[in-house]
């Protein structure tokens, strides 16, 4: 099947799918996108590729020599403050970094299956937040497969906290198949504050409230940053610089709490590391991709907190 790539003209929405809801699905095609990567500052490929039915989402680094795609599971991520990381329990040493808003846009699309390729060990940071993965994956189309979608359900209150009294929970849906989330912060600079942001989970709401809203930095630490060789690639086309009580980006805010719905985008990507779609209500206050990760270890550490909706064995699948 033929190839395409990003920077293409606007293409018309991903396709009625209402009559896929139920079953898996990968994408019709591959595509691959172009750009830099927001640590490393590096150019960065990423290829999304169709995978077959029951094999999740898988990670692959091509500048590394005969090293096996991975499946993502919240037990590949690694602890990394400033991005989600996944490390490969195949190969020891080999990271894949910046993978959330990616993850984000997957989630909301309802991708089941799919390989992603990488020439370096981060994705490009693109614009930022999710909206160019989204037209990404509208080129590239989505295929239903014949196998029926697992989601996983909560089934009681989970609860994790953090430093500096952060902490988030997931609790049993209000409503079957659905994802419920509820996020705020608090940040001492007056243009960020005290924000919140609610929101049931669907590629509308999604692609309207949450894929344009871009990640954050305050001017004052891009020095101490980048002397840990880190946000060398950030710039003010894909990143909010925020100082004090004002916003340095010339087109400004794109939400008046635009910083708060970055941090449901985050959420919604590291919660998918699981590979698959929770049926959920998450709360989260001051949360990161660390206790992201810390709550998805918490769910899983005991049988009694989930069960798979098509009644299967609460097992996670292997990494291989």
């Amino acid at each position: 099947m033929p190839e395409t790539t990003c920077c293409r003209p606007h293409q018309p929405p991903l396709q009625n799918t209402a009559h896929l809801q139920q079953a898996q699905t990968t994408l019709e095609q591959a595509v691959h996108c172009q750009g830099w990567g927001l640590h490393s500052g590096r150019p960065a490929t990423v290829r999304l590729v169709p995978a077959a039915p029951d094999t999740g989402i898988r990670l692959q680094r091509l500048d590394m020599a005969d090293t096996p795609a991975f499946r993502l599971t919240h037990d590949c991520i690694i602890s990394s403050p400033l991005a989600t990381v996944a490390a490969s329990p195949l190969t020891p040493g080999l990271t894949v970094a910046t993978i959330e808003h990616l993850m984000a846009a997957l989630h909301a699309c309802e991708v089941d299956n799919l390989l992603i390729q990488l020439d370096g060990p981060e994705l490009p940071i693109l614009d930022g937040c999710s909206r160019r993965f989204m037209s990404l994956l509208e080129e590239a189309g989505r295929s239903g497969q014949a196998p029926p979608r697992r989601s996983i359900e909560v089934l009681r209150p989970v609860h994790v906290e953090g430093r500096h009294g952060a902490h988030a929970s997931l609790l049993p849906a209000h409503q079957p198949d659905t994802l419920d989330l509820s996020v705020n912060i608090d940040f001492p600079a007056p243009a960020i504050g005290q924000q919140s942001f609610q929101m049931v989970l669907s590629q509308e709401t999604f692609a309207q409230e949450i894929a344009p809203c871009r990640t954050f930095v305050n001017h004052q630490d891009i020095d101490a940053l980048q002397a840990q060789g880190l946000a060398l690639g950030g710039s003010l086309d894909n990143a909010l610089v925020i100082q004090h009580d004002r916003v340095l980006n010339p087109d400004g805010l794109r939400f008046d709490n635009e910083c708060v719905r970055h941090k449901m985008l985050d959420t919604v990507g590291d919660l998918y590391c699981t590979g698959f779609r929770l049926s959920a209500r998450f709360e989260g206050h001051r949360t990161g991709h660390a206790l992201n990760n810390q709550l998805l270890h918490a769910l899983f550490a005991s049988t009694e907190n989930w069960r798979f909706s098509d009644g299967s064995p609460p097992v996670m699948p292997s990494p291989g």
